[in-house]
């Protein structure tokens, strides 16, 4: 499966989340390097998510920003499947 299918499947369901904003963040030029890939407002709390295949690395770039959300109070993760958004969610609503 492809990065982008990841994705996808991930907006797809995060839509479906009651008392949920997210947005695919888009790369490029005019993008800050280093942001995830999904950004999430679920039930008040702050998610980031940084998509990966299985055999996918993130850079230097992405790792330090992902810490300082987490040094900021948000949470932020390397997700590598819907299945995983799902578990992170769930856990976190018990």
């Amino acid at each position: 499966m492809h990065e982008k299918d990841i994705v996808n499947a991930i907006m797809k369901y995060l839509k479906t989340v009651p008392n949920c904003f997210a947005w695919k963040e888009h790369g490029g030029m005019y993008g800050t390097a280093g942001i995830p890939d999904i950004i999430a407002c679920v039930d008040g709390r702050f998610y980031a998510f940084e998509v990966k295949t299985e055999t996918g690395k993130t850079t230097a770039l992405q790792e330090a920003t992902l810490r300082k959300i987490r040094v900021c109070g948000g949470k932020a993760f390397v997700v590598r499947s819907l299945h995983d958004v799902k578990t992170i969610l769930n856990d976190d609503a018990h």
